[in-house]
């Protein structure tokens, strides 16, 4: 048997699991897919089965192999990305979870929020942590199944249970309970980390009432976590060779290594990540500060985020909530029947505003329709609100000087090539499309290979990106600046429509 030729990333996602099994050009030579179950116990609630998902993780992962006809030997690692803020409490000695995971978008903790916010508590987070005292992040969620599951507080203090983000219940499970370890870029996600020192924070821990025995050792995130199990791999000694937030994977997968580079992943929502070097921002205006992927024994890293919670998902209601297209595709040819907007526009603050305003009174809105407005015009205004909302996070990112001169994309959006050049006319930067859409799934692969010595280094994993399409800007500079005024004119009259929550 020769030397061990691919690597597998595990890509657990909020709706479903991909895994994808890669080979030593970073090609994917195989993948498989599973949807994941969400259930929703009361309004605002949103929750997983981690059982379910770890049941998934393996089916998918035999599958893939299997397709690809390839043995577990000639695995050389395992590389994990997930979801990053959605939270599991398990028995140490079991591995039951005593609850379901709480997802990121769940908001049960929110008042939680508010009342240490009232207290003072959120300049002391944003500080420590370069993110927002919110509920999208783990640390109150981990704090609530502690406090309404009996007995979980004393078992906790003796030492009996764990916590964590999904990361570390996978690695839990893929190394048969051997290993409790989560890396800094899911540890960045918890508003538990001191940012700058790659540590849980005493002080914070305290704050949010969750004890540091029961989190997760904090690791680099291209690292061998530890040996998989024989429930994974039919009994073949695998290693897991790095776990990595999804977003920050997909950071790697574009090879935005240097400072300056920038991703925009145009999914359900859109993130744009900037990778901003070996120390924390010094300024980052309205965005968040966190870790991007760090190999073992290099300095931490770190990257700026801007996250947009509406781009696909306002074509989706397009398709699904209005029934004017049939298909996301289908919006392209809309959108280029037209010679302009004809001052229509679309707000899709569906679910409020994300970065850079954290309006979450804010309400989708469309204006400036008339009796000449089709359902073009309308497909329209939503491709243009995607861009102008990745606008909105690049203006910022350069409100503290980092620049961008080139965007590289990824996800579903990025096949629209009506949007991808209206996208590069109104940021006015070059966008640069990749080759292979699975950016995420190819940045655990490649942190994976390197841990593993299938490739390198970073140079040698870069090398293996190319592009599938490049859109350099087109539009003057006058009409780019007087489009973009009219959507912030636009933008503001959608923002605070409810009471702030």
């Amino acid at each position: 048997m020769g030397a061990p030729s691919h690597v597998v990333a595990v890509d657990q996602g909020t709706t479903g699991t991909t895994v994808l099994v890669v080979d030593g050009s970073g090609a994917v030579v195989a993948s498989s897919y599973g949807e994941v179950a969400q259930s929703f116990p009361a309004p605002g609630l949103v929750e997983h089965d981690p059982e379910q998902i770890w049941a998934g993780v393996v089916a998918l992962v035999a599958e893939a192999l299997d397709t690809a006809g390839l043995a577990p030997g000639d695995v050389a690692g395992i590389g994990l990305t997930n979801q990053r803020e959605t939270a599991v409490v398990w028995d140490r000695a079991t591995g039951t979870p005593l609850h379901p995971a709480i997802v990121w978008q769940d908001r049960r903790t929110a008042e939680l929020c508010r009342r240490l916010a009232a207290d003072g508590a959120g300049e002391l987070v944003s500080s420590r942590t370069g993110l927002l005292l919110d509920s999208y992040f783990s640390a109150t969620k981990i704090a609530w199944i502690l406090d309404h599951v009996d007995g979980a507080r004393t078992r906790a203090a003796r030492g009996g249970i764990c916590a964590g983000t999904i990361d570390s219940w996978l690695v839990w499970k893929m190394t048969g309970g051997r290993v409790h370890a989560t890396d800094v870029t899911n540890a960045s996600r918890t508003l538990l980390m001191d940012l700058a020192g790659a540590r849980w924070d005493e002080e914070l821990c305290a704050l949010f009432d969750v004890p540091t025995e029961v989190l997760p050792s904090i690791r680099p995130s291209a690292h061998v976590f530890g040996e998989c199990t024989a429930e994974l791999l039919a009994g073949r000694s695998v290693p897991v060779a790095a776990v990595v937030g999804d977003q920050q994977a997909a950071l790697f997968g574009q090879a935005c290594f240097a400072p300056g580079q920038t991703k925009n992943t145009y999914g359900t929502g859109s993130f744009v990540l900037q990778h901003v070097g070996a120390a924390p921002p010094a300024e980052r205006g309205p965005l968040v500060a966190t870790v991007a992927c760090t190999l073992d024994g290099a300095p931490t890293e770190y990257a700026l985020e801007g996250s947009i919670f509406a781009t696909g998902a306002a074509v989706q209601w397009l398709r699904d909530g209005l029934g004017i297209v049939e298909s996301a595709a289908e919006t392209e040819a809309l959108a280029a029947s037209l010679d302009s907007n004809d001052d229509v526009w679309f707000v899709p603050a569906l679910a409020g505003l994300g970065a850079p305003l954290w309006d979450s009174s804010a309400r989708g809105m469309l204006i400036g329709t008339t009796r000449g407005t089709t359902r073009a015009h309308v497909a329209r205004a939503a491709l243009e609100a995607i861009a102008y909302q990745s606008r909105d996070v690049l203006e910022a990112m350069a409100g503290p000087g980092y620049d961008v001169g080139e965007l590289r994309v990824d996800g579903g959006g990025s096949v629209n090539s009506w949007l991808m050049q209206f996208q590069a006319d109104i940021a006015g930067v070059a966008v640069d499309v990749a080759a292979r859409r699975e950016s995420t799934g190819l940045g655990a692969a490649f942190a994976a290979g390197i841990a593993t010595g299938l490739w390198n280094g970073r140079d040698e994993v870069g090398a293996l990106r190319s592009s599938a399409r490049r859109y350099e800007p087109r539009m003057g500079h006058a009409t780019r600046e007087a489009l973009y005024a009219r959507w912030l004119e636009a933008r503001e009259r959608a923002c605070h429509w409810l009471p702030r929550s």
